[in-house]
């Protein structure tokens, strides 16, 4: 789909993240592999194709979700609500639904990286994802209510309301320091 108008490029599947990732694992396989020999390293990869299989459909409906966001919902509403020109409102617009979205991180990530590429600024990516990490409301209910009470639940929710607002910010200021990001570049 060609609705971003050329302004995104498309993300590069080998960059320097996956290779220091790569470069990590190969030597956390080299050290088993040296005190366990081969049946240890066997069984960390039979362990880890038995979590993939387990995290596939996730990954799967998270992509899903952020293309059918991306086809859904117009760019123009995108960068208007959530581009770089939103200001406060989009920061605190990204921050509520971050807050009150029910979504683990297979399905968190994929919406966020489509909304970048569809035009939201690093600024609303960022306090989406923070709202999420930091109040989740959803995770809130379900874990924190039960095991640590109203009290410390409302005074760490209410304590982290401007968080993801003022992250998102921070964001904004760093990006005008950084400019763009190499995916903001078109292809």
């Amino acid at each position: 789909m060609s609705g971003d108008g050329g302004t995104r490029g498309k993300r590069r599947a080998i960059d320097g993240a996956f290779l220091v990732i790569s470069a990590l694992s190969l030597s956390a396989a080299f050290v088993v592999w040296r005190r366990e020999g081969w049946p240890g390293v066997e069984a960390i990869l039979l362990e880890d194709l038995k979590l993939f299989a387990a995290v596939l459909p996730k990954v799967a409906a998270g992509c899903l979700i952020g293309a059918l966001v991306r086809i859904l919902v117009p760019q123009t509403v995108i960068v208007r609500w959530l581009g770089e020109g939103s200001g406060l409102r989009g920061l605190a617009l990204a921050a509520l639904v971050g807050g009150l979205f029910p979504g683990g991180p297979f399905t968190i990530f994929p919406i966020a990286a489509a909304l970048m590429l569809s035009g939201a600024d690093r600024g609303t990516t960022t306090a989406f994802i923070t709202a999420w990490l930091l109040i989740g409301l959803n995770r809130a209910i379900i874990w924190e209510l039960p095991f640590m009470g109203a009290d410390l639940t409302l005074a760490r929710n209410l304590l982290s309301l401007p968080l993801p607002i003022l992250a998102g910010a921070m964001a904004r200021m760093a990006s005008r320091v950084m400019g763009p990001d190499k995916a903001d570049k078109s292809a």
